[in-house]
């Protein structure tokens, strides 16, 4: 089961979703979209929080994503690891999907980083019932076909390059087509100048002489 909640922060509000336990964390490891963003409490066990990235729905580059859209998975992650959740003062670190590392002698759920400088942190001094409560409200639960959702996202960006493509083609046709109507002109305004008319009749009086 993967577990889905929007965040009001900002609008349109955002997607979170988040495995039910260790076992679905791995899934969502394999499934999940480069553009993704993970959250996770640092040094400490908690549930494995990303926020959904798409191009038609994208919140800004993952180091720059607004303050209020932060807190809210923030809070969430806090929220949802036993030990973080009764502390305060707790860091979340989040990165991009792409710079986790998973290789296999780590555990289940385990992960780590191809680069430390792309992991950002952020405090929560203490847990906002009123933040953790409005997410809540929003709690779907659902079943998800990991592979199925990958092959349909694959025939979509498939469908899109096409179409990029044909417009593509569309456009520089279009390009070239007026280039050559350009190079018509320069010519025709070549043959009505006063040289060539000069010229037409020196040839012409020669040819008669």
């Amino acid at each position: 089961m993967v577990i889905f909640f929007a965040s009001k922060a900002v609008t349109p509000p955002a997607t979170i979703y988040m495995g039910r336990d260790k076992v679905e964390n791995e899934e969502l490891l394999k499934y999940g979209l480069p553009t993704d963003i993970w959250f996770h409490v640092d040094k400490l066990s908690s549930a494995h929080v990303y926020l959904r990235q798409t191009p038609e729905q994208s919140h800004g580059e993952w180091d720059k994503l607004p303050p209020a859209l932060v807190m809210d998975l923030a809070q969430l992650v806090k929220a949802n690891s036993i030990e973080g959740n009764k502390k305060d003062n707790v860091t979340v670190i989040y990165t991009p999907f792409t710079n986790l590392k998973k290789s296999g002698d780590m555990a289940v759920g385990q992960v780590s980083f191809h680069a430390d400088k792309k992991v950002k942190r952020i405090r929560v001094p203490t847990r906002d019932n009123a933040i953790v409560n409005r997410l809540n409200k929003t709690k779907v639960e659902r079943e998800v076909d990991h592979e199925s959702e990958r092959q349909e996202r694959l025939r979509e960006e498939g469908r899109k390059k096409k179409g990029e493509a044909i417009e593509r083609a569309k456009q520089e046709q279009e390009q070239k087509k007026i280039w050559e109507e350009e190079k018509k002109a320069r010519s025709y305004d070549g043959m009505f100048t006063e040289e060539a008319f000069a010229e037409k009749e020196q040839w012409s009086d020669d040819d008669f002489m």
